[in-house]
């Protein structure tokens, strides 16, 4: 082999070392953030550390690295991080580039008009549901322009609709983050809600009894991606005393029919 082509060979291994080094940082740097939860909104290094797995030298430089680039924040008076307002910042700009939000504002307007009740629709990220659009009869618009609401997935009608067609796996991650009960309804057995999600996923949609908000129930159905995978879900909700078991049939064929309509625009196909 000739000096220039041992040249090229070495140059190109080092790339290849540098882009896998750079790649388990970035894993590394993930992995930091993935500790962080609704409920674990600040943790300490050690914390951290035991979290990830990783010697707590390691976690304070990927530490310091996440605060440099305004991801992490430290509170001043103790030693502990929670996620920086530079998190929000990028979330927002993904939310309003998501296709789902541009094709289905004017059809949660409608939903809200048709039914009298308001209309939700949320995004699935993984654990809870992010409201990317709200409507109140009578009110004005609450989207993620002036306020980001975030509602656990296990309790309320969009989450169990879209986490009904979830790998198991990422039910059971849930579970074992805790069930908190929010109200005297909230389903907190692991067998029960199992039981709640396969119903939601036979009959197409589901139901919150109060589960989230005492005296609200709520009629929610999935909305499907062009790749067929559940990542969003709509709703409408209202007092028990207004969304009455009477009103439940028609509610729910509006709720489906919306949520269909959304995921059809979205590139969904039920014959594929």
């Amino acid at each position: 082999m000739t000096k220039t082509k041992q040249s090229k060979s070495s140059a190109v291994s080092e790339v290849q070392a540098n882009d896998r080094g750079s790649l388990k940082s970035m894993h590394k740097l993930m992995a930091v953030l993935d500790c962080f939860s609704r409920y674990d909104r600040s943790l300490t290094l050690s914390e951290i550390s035991a979290r990830c797995g990783m010697p707590k030298t390691t976690v304070h430089r990927l530490v310091s690295s996440l605060r440099e680039a305004k991801l992490l924040e430290q509170d001043r008076e103790r030693d502990r991080y929670r996620m920086g307002i530079r998190l929000f910042e990028l979330g927002s700009i993904v939310l309003g580039n998501i296709d789902v939000y541009r094709e289905a504002r004017h059809l949660v307007e409608r939903l809200m008009s048709a039914t009298g009740e308001n209309s939700h629709l949320c995004v699935f990220d993984g654990t809870n549901m992010v409201s990317i659009e709200h409507l109140e009869p009578g009110g004005n618009s609450v989207n993620w322009t002036t306020t980001l609401s975030i509602s656990p997935s296990y309790c309320t009608g969009v989450g169990k609709a879209a986490l009904a067609y979830q790998d198991p796996s990422v039910v059971e991650k849930i579970i074992s983050s805790g069930l908190v009960p929010y109200t005297p309804t909230t389903i907190t057995d692991p067998g029960r809600l199992r039981e709640e999600l396969a119903l939601t996923r036979e009959r197409g949609y589901s139901i919150d009894e109060g589960e989230h908000q005492p005296g609200i129930r709520c009629v929610a159905a999935p909305i499907y991606n062009s790749a067929g995978r559940v990542f969003a879900a709509i709703s409408v909700s209202g007092p028990k005393e207004r969304v009455t078991p009477d009103r439940l049939p028609a509610l729910t064929a509006l709720v489906i029919a919306t949520a269909d309509q959304i995921s059809r625009q979205l590139g969904f196909d039920k014959r594929a």
